[in-house]
């Protein structure tokens, strides 16, 4: 009587390997005619190179300067976060750049309050100028870059989103 399943699988060198029960593939490769698992681009790191559309380059960039915009309602790190939400999913530059941006404006508020705190002692009277002055000429060269395609990291960034 003939085995219905064929022959037991083999290794690269043609000879049957014993641990490897009927119909299973070895650890690491793909069963005939299906695609490896691929993460989508919420979860994989942007890592620079590669072909970059327009679209890209204006979603990077909107992913700065709407922070400029979300200033005057005092909540800039919106602006990223909607970018990160309606576009991230479909290009890994646009969610490394709205990832940067929101996390660099969660640490500018951050900084922001401490130095509102410290005005009690004085030192907050330098401190809220400088913090200010340093968001909006930060923010304004990572909406240039981004626009131009370069991947910008902010300075003094506390990374909690990643």
């Amino acid at each position: 009587m003939s085995d219905p399943y064929g022959p037991p699988p083999s290794d690269p060198q043609g000879q049957p390997s014993g641990n490897q029960p009927y119909g299973q593939q070895p650890y690491g490769q793909q069963p005939y005619g299906q695609q490896p698992y691929q993460q989508p681009y919420s979860q994989q790191p942007y890592q620079g190179g590669g072909p970059m559309n327009p679209d890209e380059r204006t979603w990077g960039g909107a992913a700065h300067w709407s922070a400029l915009i979300g200033a005057f309602v005092a909540m800039a790190f919106l602006g990223p976060l909607l970018v990160m939400l309606v576009k991230g999913n479909q290009s890994a530059y646009v969610r490394a750049q709205a990832v940067e941006s929101l996390n660099f404006q969660l640490s500018i508020l951050i900084y922001g309050i401490v130095a509102f705190v410290l005005m009690f002692v004085l030192i907050g009277f330098i401190l809220l100028p400088i913090v200010g002055v340093l968001w909006l000429v930060l923010t304004i060269i990572g909406s240039v870059k981004a626009a131009n395609g370069e991947l910008y990291r902010y300075p003094l960034t506390i990374r909690m989103v990643s």
